[in-house]
């Protein structure tokens, strides 16, 4: 998660023990907006320092989208590397086969590019879905609090 207050803002009411039990984990990011601001990478992001890869699926319920957008347009705008790949069709973690081909591709090839070394030519397979929302008109949702 990039913000540790819309994460858990985005927890369904039915699973509000565990939400509770994460407040006493990390600490009362719902009245303490500061202590939010410290612990939330979105907060500091000019503080990465090495290129980042994220994976996200569209329909993650437990990590939304929000969470991932959020980082990646952050640090584009900001002209610190970062690669986007949202899997439109996909949750938390890849159940499609395609999809996690894909992707373990696109992680050997960025790991490959960012540490040095070698990676197979890659070739997305048939199937996968991914898409690269930073490449492409920026997704437009709600924002769920000013974040910039």
């Amino acid at each position: 998660p990039s913000n540790i207050k819309t994460l858990l803002d985005s927890i369904p009411p039915y699973w509000g023990p565990l939400r509770n039990d994460m407040l006493r984990k990390i600490g009362d990011v719902d009245n303490d907006e500061e202590f939010n601001r410290r612990i939330s990478p979105l907060f500091h992001i000019d503080r990465i320092a090495a290129p980042l890869l994220i994976g996200q699926g569209a329909n993650d319920p437990r990590v939304k989208q929000a969470e991932a957008d959020q980082i990646a347009f952050g640090m584009a705008a900001k002209s610190i590397p970062v690669e986007y790949v949202l899997y439109p069709d996909e949750g938390h973690g890849w159940a499609r086969p395609a999809n996690r081909i894909d992707f373990n591709g696109r992680t050997e090839c960025f790991l490959a590019e960012h540490l040095g070394g070698r990676a197979e030519q890659f070739e997305s397979p048939e199937g996968a879905t991914a898409t690269f929302p930073l490449r492409e008109k920026p997704y437009e949702y709600e924002a769920t609090q000013d974040v910039f």
